[in-house]
């Protein structure tokens, strides 16, 4: 037999498949894989259900419908002054990760350079690579996830094509400062060089952060696609809703990748998000203070513990290092002695990484219900105990 696609072979299950059958299998609490335990707004749900019936089921408009691709123009004007065109600035794509493969397909040529920052969600390095393009890497370091502004000059070049920013950031909760930004926006000025920004957790950002989009920075919206993602900001990850705004020269080429991967998106859907963008603000901050408070139910919680907390400004997660627990094992094995034992899971942070990750650091998801995570705490302790 001729063999399959070599990068498609090299590329094992995702840490998070492993984890949560891990979980399901020894009856523990998932706090690995990062998705909410409660629905989300009753009134977007019904107008999704509501819309099933209203004689619209065939294929919409392939870059979205011309309400939701408004509704993501008139939110990103309301949050951060951006000025989008709703019709030749926005596409509407089946979840965040097809938008991220639309943008990065639209961009790369063979041999064109990449800049990724480490740890870095799953999807982007094989991406990359399967599109011909050449990583670069530069790291975050724990504790405190400071960019380290001497690498990031360095890994650009004269062959860059683009970064890859997650703000906020999965696996490590920051937001990056005004201040990064600027530094990143200089880079990409200096350099001619495009940025795709994932900002699927937008929304979700805690007191004392406050999340601002690269493109909104002098002279950075003709380099700049931006990502934004229904599932995360209305606790509705199974719809797979997400959309891209941008400047229209790179906007045409992301719908152009976007036909060819899944064409549309299921237009009840669409509508459904069009009404949920429309919310008032008070919903998006109220999101947020659910999720600080989750978070510092769990980080207290683990630091009672032994666990060191890491800081996380936004997101759905947190990251703790149990070296003080006494364990000498790697990651990997200590999730799955977790999981195994205290029946709870987590994610070992080296899945966030290449190679020679930081030792002893795991990732735990906090956008679970309050009862569960006092479970999952109960569990650990009686564990440690």
């Amino acid at each position: 037999m001729k063999p399959g696609n070599r990068l498609l072979e090299q590329t094992g299950t995702t840490i998070f498949t492993i984890m949560s059958a891990l979980a399901q299998e020894h009856g523990a609490i998932n706090l690995g894989q990062g998705f909410p335990d409660i629905e989300g707004p009753a009134h977007i749900i019904q107008a999704a259900a509501d819309a099933l019936y209203d004689q619209r089921n065939q294929y919409p408009p392939m870059t979205g419908l011309p309400e939701l691709r408004a509704a993501v123009a008139a939110v990103n004007a309301r949050c951060y002054g951006l000025e989008i065109d709703p019709l030749g600035g926005v596409v509407v794509t089946s979840g965040a990760t097809e938008a991220i493969t639309a943008c990065l397909m639209a961009l790369i040529n063979p041999g064109d350079e990449v800049v990724l920052i480490e740890p870095l969600y799953d999807t982007y390095l094989p991406l990359v690579r399967m599109l011909g393009g050449i990583v670069r890497l530069v790291r975050l370091e724990p504790p405190d996830w400071a960019l380290p502004r001497a690498a990031l000059a360095e890994a650009f070049s004269p062959r860059t094509k683009l970064l890859l920013l997650n703000t906020p950031m999965n696996p490590t909760g920051k937001v990056f400062s005004a201040e990064e930004l600027g530094f990143i926006a200089g880079l990409l000025a200096t350099h001619d060089a495009y940025a795709v920004c994932d900002e699927v957790y937008e929304h979700l950002v805690f007191a004392g952060a406050a999340h601002l989009p690269l493109m909104a920075l002098p002279g950075m919206a003709s380099h700049c696609l931006r990502i934004g993602s229904a599932g995360k900001t209305f606790s509705l990850t199974g719809w797979k809703v997400g959309y891209v705004s941008g400047p229209a020269p790179l906007i045409t080429l992301v719908s152009r990748a976007h036909q060819h991967l899944t064409f549309t998106t299921a237009p009840n859907l669409q509508r459904a998000v069009a009404l949920g963008l429309a919310s008032s603000l008070d919903y998006f901050t109220a999101l947020a203070a659910r999720l600080q408070a989750q978070r510092d139910l769990l980080a207290a919680g683990l630091a009672r513990l032994g666990f060191a907390v890491l800081p996380a400004q936004g997101g759905y997660f947190i990251t703790a290092d149990y070296s003080a627990l006494g364990y000498s094992g790697n990651d990997h094995e200590f999730c799955r002695m977790m999981t195994m034992q205290a029946k709870v899971a987590a994610i070992p942070l080296s899945s966030f990484y290449v190679a020679d990750a930081p030792a002893h650091h795991v990732r735990f998801a906090f956008c679970k219900q309050p009862a569960l995570l006092e479970q999952a705490l109960a569990r650990l302790e009686h564990w440690r105990a």
